[in-house]
């Protein structure tokens, strides 16, 4: 995908946004006697997937305790803090916001005391009936603290426990809509994971010496050395005490639906989601790229770290050359001021550089994971043509995206996205190309490796399909695909 061409703090100064965020990293452990140190490392390790603020919730003896702050998970924990965070069980989150503001008060997990009981739950994904469940709520006397999707759940488990304690976590489920991957702590000690009907977003279980860990990716539990157990069902609720562990169907949909973007982009690459590898799907989508598109060049090239793997997997089709362009500046901060209206360029040209002796006058194939709003794609094109590069191809490993989502990545109105506003012609003269082509959706799906993907995978953003219903008042292209 085209890299943000300014830090994060100055791209929210200016109102813009150059690439699509997804809503949050979660992990858990159950049993460990260090266990908000581990989920410390665990955060660590998908902080890829939230940047705005991090916390971890423990209980011990009955008692529960948390910390959580805006910033990175190495600069809201330190020794410490997580020294204070006692006891064998706790629950951890990173959090991109695509509900409610990036205030303190919406950073997770979020914690409320009920009958001289604690729950702290902590949330990815995208509730599409949150504001519907939150005014009936409101009616019956609820107040909220914050407008997360995370205490809407919360509302209703504790509406529902007059039910007894599963029976409230199914009837809470039952009455969600959307994409939800939950992690759930109680005073008692008990850690629940649970996952929306249709399993749009990751959320997997391990083991580690006796204890169950839960986490968002695979690549947490390889850093506390965890051992790998399996992918949780959609619709399934898995409850660890001190008993071990049990799981619970609360509902299941129809059809599958997890969320392609997380191999094209979110997931990190050394990760398995969904039953397959992240790096070797990425560059499988390369490999068929390659075949749906080929064009004589002198070299393939990513933009860091932007469709790295499927550039890997293009140069292995193609036998072209595959060679790192343009150099990445690992140091540069998230407090980067943005320079004046003269220097605009400045923000890009500061995180990446190229190397000239080897682009001049030279045929190349850029390949990008996905464009969603062109500008990046437009200045990088520019200052290559300035170098003196003399054809650019780009070739993209997804689809054009043409449909919000509405289901937890922030691309969630029409008009933000360029190529729901040009065609693919228009939209290679805008960029300044030479030639342009997005993989196929076909080949995208069939490059995952899994048998009949399309009965899978929500293609939402390319297609339209939505496979949950998001409002009654919003029209939908279409809810089967």
């Amino acid at each position: 995908m085209e890299s943000e061409s300014q830090p994060i703090h100055a791209q929210e100064q200016s109102g813009v946004r150059q690439r699509p965020r997804e809503a949050c990293g979660l992990f858990a452990v159950s049993g460990h006697p260090e266990a908000a140190k581990l989920c410390y490392f665990g955060l660590y390790a998908l902080q890829h997937r939230g940047q705005e603020s991090a916390g971890i919730a423990v209980v011990d003896r009955g008692q529960m305790d948390e910390h959580k702050a805006m910033g990175l998970v190495s600069d809201v924990f330190t020794m410490h803090t997580l020294e204070r965070l006692k006891g064998p069980s706790a629950i951890g989150h990173v959090r991109y916001s695509t509900t409610g503001s990036s205030v303190l008060a919406n950073a997770q997990p979020f914690m409320v005391r009920h009958r001289n009981k604690a729950y702290a739950v902590a949330h990815n994904g995208n509730l599409v009936n949150a504001h519907i469940l939150k005014e009936e709520l409101e009616k019956s006397g609820s107040i909220f603290q914050s407008t997360m999707d995370s205490e809407v759940f919360l509302h209703l488990f504790v509406k529902n426990l007059n039910l007894g304690f599963e029976k409230a976590l199914k009837a809470s489920v039952r009455q969600m809509q959307g994409a939800f991957s939950i992690v759930m702590l109680t005073s008692r000690g008990e850690v629940v994971g649970i996952k929306d009907p249709n399993g749009f977003r990751p959320l997997c279980l391990g083991h580690l010496n006796g204890n169950w860990v839960l986490a968002s990716e695979t690549c947490a539990l390889d850093l506390v050395q965890a051992e790998y157990v399996r992918e949780l069902e959609p619709g399934e609720i898995v409850i660890i005490d001190k008993d071990g562990i049990r799981s619970l169907a609360s509902s299941k949909s129809a059809r599958k639906s997890f969320c392609i973007f997380e191999f094209i982009y979110f997931a990190r690459p050394d990760s398995t989601i969904f039953g397959r590898n992240v790096y070797l799907t990425r560059k499988a989508h390369g490999r068929r790229l390659a075949e749906e598109a080929p064009v004589k060049a002198d070299l393939v090239m990513p933009f860091p770290d932007s469709g790295t793997y499927a550039a890997l997997g293009y140069s292995e089709a193609s036998g072209i050359p595959f060679e790192t362009g343009m150099i990445r500046n690992h140091y540069v901060g998230r407090t980067f001021i943005q320079p004046t209206q003269s220097m605009r360029d400045f923000g890009v040209r500061v995180k990446l550089n190229p190397v000239r002796e080897l682009l001049k006058g030279k045929d190349i194939i850029i390949i990008e994971d996905s464009i969603i709003r062109g500008t990046t794609a437009k200045t990088r094109v520019r200052t290559l043509r300035e170098l003196g590069v003399r054809k650019v191809h780009l070739r993209v490993a997804g689809p054009p995206h043409r449909y919000p989502c509405h289901y937890g990545i922030d691309f969630s109105t029409k008009g933000e996205l360029i190529a729901a506003r040009m065609s693919i012609e228009e939209l290679r003269d805008y960029l300044g190309l030479d030639s342009l082509y997005y993989l196929s959706l076909e080949g995208l799906l069939e490059s995952t490796g899994l048998e009949n993907p399309r009965d899978h995978f929500c293609k939402a953003c390319f297609d339209g399909c939505y496979p949950v219903d998001f409002d009654a008042n919003i029209s939908k292209h279409c809810l089967e695909s």
